[in-house]
């Protein structure tokens, strides 16, 4: 197959096989199952699209492939059922017939996609067994993706969900929608995987872009359909704020050859007014809500102040100092600490801020986490401490697997070398 339609097959399939899945999950009502079809669906694409070329509606065609292969099962199992079961097997192809190819049926939650997240977020697993199937699921993130997610060695996140499947299929949960009390009780595990899908697309664990904007965009947009059915529910409006006004800056995230673009050094100008409007709206109704001290409101509350300067110069460091202590107390982990260095070093000077991160440095759950190191060479190099700035720049860089990170962190550890000399 010529790289063409290989690459387009690929594209497809990282758009429609969420919702394939959601779609099959329901007609099927077994996971394994479900994601069986699909993938047999894919092999289908790939061996007929190079051929005949991507039809005009992709999600339908690999629904119809998916369906006809269910099927096919269904009637090879027939074969060997008794005569009194035949009628449940005759009911179950009649309904895979009957469903609409690449269509949503209505329900409360509105999406298949959704309800698929709040399955996955049964109270039956843990919450990291959770997060981790539906990233697998939601976000189409390999397990080495997730493990970096989660600071977490791949081993450890592959045997989770593995785990966590046999557990929902030994448990016999329905593919159903919840009830409003247990969508309640599931709402922290929700919000908890639609963040972490945002923040693989706002910045990618690996590959050769910075960003996957098509994450970014199914996070928030099931962020909307989430506020929507529970509309008083204050992290949930926060979590939508903060991925709006973070997801403004995208067009000047990256020059035109795709390279990233420093925070400071971004042309606002380029920043979307109206994704900024929509954040602060949702900002302003979580705090009506009560909610501004939440974990989501309190980073929303911080994007808000960098959305809020209309020059770099103009930026409230103190205010988001402030803000990243109280994010620490409300939800204390090293990442937030590492954050919280940056914001030190803005409001009080680089040697305060590598106070902060120098203490994380024996911190084993960031040991393979390259922002750490690309930290202390930032604070390093405006000390003037340059031959230790670019070791840390070349360590982060190592670190990293996306490749326009290294590509940058690179660049940074030479300019440091340069100016040694």
């Amino acid at each position: 197959m010529s790289p063409a339609p290989h690459k387009a097959i690929a594209t497809v399939w990282r758009m429609e096989s969420t919702r394939l899945i959601g779609g099959l999950m329901r007609l099927v009502r077994d996971l394994s199952l479900a994601e069986d079809l699909a993938q047999d669906a894919l092999v289908a694409a790939l061996e007929q699209w190079p051929q005949g070329g991507v039809p005009d509606n992709p999600g339908a065609w690999l629904m119809a492939a998916a369906k006809h292969r269910a099927i096919d099962r269904l009637r090879r199992n027939d074969m060997a059922q008794r005569k009194h079961e035949q009628l449940g097997v005759e009911q179950e192809l009649h309904e895979l017939l009957q469903a609409p190819d690449g269509e949503q049926l209505d329900d409360s939650v509105g999406d298949d996609v959704l309800r698929l997240i709040f399955i996955a977020c049964h109270p039956v697993l843990s919450s990291e067994a959770r997060a981790a199937l539906t990233l697998r699921l939601i976000a189409g993130l390999t397990t080495d993706e997730i493990a970096r997610a989660f600071l977490q060695p791949e081993p450890t996140i592959a045997q989770r969900i593995v785990r966590a499947k046999r557990t929902l299929t030994n448990a016999n949960v329905p593919f159903e929608v919840p009830s409003a009390a247990e969508l309640a009780q599931r709402l922290s595990s929700v919000l908890g995987v639609i963040y972490l899908i945002f923040n693989e697309g706002y910045a990618a664990t690996a590959g050769d872009d910075l960003m996957r904007p098509q994450l970014c965009e199914e996070a928030m947009r099931l962020g909307r359909i989430l506020v929507a059915l529970m509309p008083r529910e204050a992290e949930a409006q926060g979590l939508l704020a903060l991925m709006e006004i973070q997801a403004s800056r995208a067009a000047a995230r990256v020059d035109a050859n795709g390279e990233p673009i420093l925070l400071l050094e971004q042309d606002r100008a380029r920043w979307n007014p109206l994704l900024i409007r929509r954040g602060l709206a949702a900002l302003a109704r979580t705090e009506e809500l009560g909610g501004g001290a939440g974990f989501y409101a309190l980073q929303a509350a911080i994007a808000a102040c960098h959305a809020r300067a209309r020059a770099a110069a103009d930026t409230d460091w103190l205010g988001i100092a402030a803000l990243y202590g109280a994010l620490a107390q409300v939800s204390p982990s090293p990442v937030i600490e590492l954050n919280r260095a940056v914001a030190v070093s803005m409001a009080f000077g680089p040697a305060a801020g590598l106070v902060i991160a120098d203490a994380l440095q024996d911190e084993a759950s960031l040991a393979n986490y390259h922002l750490l190191p690309s930290v202390r060479g930032d604070l390093l190099a405006k000390l003037g401490r340059r031959g230790e700035a670019a070791a840390e720049f070349r360590r982060a860089a190592a670190l990293t697997r996306n490749t326009r990170e290294q590509a940058l962190l690179s660049r940074r550890a030479d300019e440091c070398e340069v100016s040694r000399q």
